[in-house]
């Protein structure tokens, strides 16, 4: 038993509709075709689903969360949250989505009676209110390889592994 790896979810949220709103969806895009995951390893876009999400929620032992965070700084800010900061923070609730993806993760906790541990890797968007547009802003796109790196150092600390596809 002391030998089972954690399964570890990375999960994009956002709509792509909303330009930068959409910026946790084009991360784990381009971490899947960038990045070859150890088994353990499940990338997902998880669009702005909320309680839909539940049942992989509820199969991970770790979650990696990618999302654009409204708090009122800079474009591009980046911001990693977790423990009591996924309750606390007003960053996170701040969020078109992310209120839905707080309450799932403490339904998740009342329904299986456990709640995988979790971290939000998150950057501050720029344009996520104007009218639909699925192109991140400049700003953001220029951030895309930071946020990755970032999810990487996540997924490793959890005790996932990963390497450069050799068909890029």
């Amino acid at each position: 038993m002391a030998d089972e790896k954690k399964s570890i979810l990375v999960l994009g949220v956002g709509n792509i509709l909303l330009r930068d709103e959409g910026v946790g969806v084009r991360v784990v895009e381009r971490l899947g075709r960038e990045f070859a995951f150890s088994d353990n390893v499940r990338l997902m876009d998880g669009g702005v689903r909320g309680m839909i999400l539940m049942d992989p929620i509820i199969e991970s032992d770790h979650v990696v969360i990618i999302d654009a965070v409204v708090n009122d700084h800079p474009p591009g800010t980046i911001y990693r949250l977790d423990g009591d900061d996924l309750r606390l923070s007003v960053a996170f609730k701040n969020s078109v989505h992310d209120m839905d993806l707080l309450e799932t993760m403490c339904c998740c906790e009342l329904i299986s009676g456990k709640r995988p541990s979790a971290v939000i890797v998150g950057i501050e968007p720029k344009d996520y209110q104007s009218d639909p547009l699925v192109e991140l802003s400049p700003e953001i796109e220029a951030k895309i390889p930071r946020l990755m790196e970032l999810a990487l150092e996540e997924i490793r600390a959890a005790g996932g592994d990963f390497a450069p596809r050799s068909d890029n």
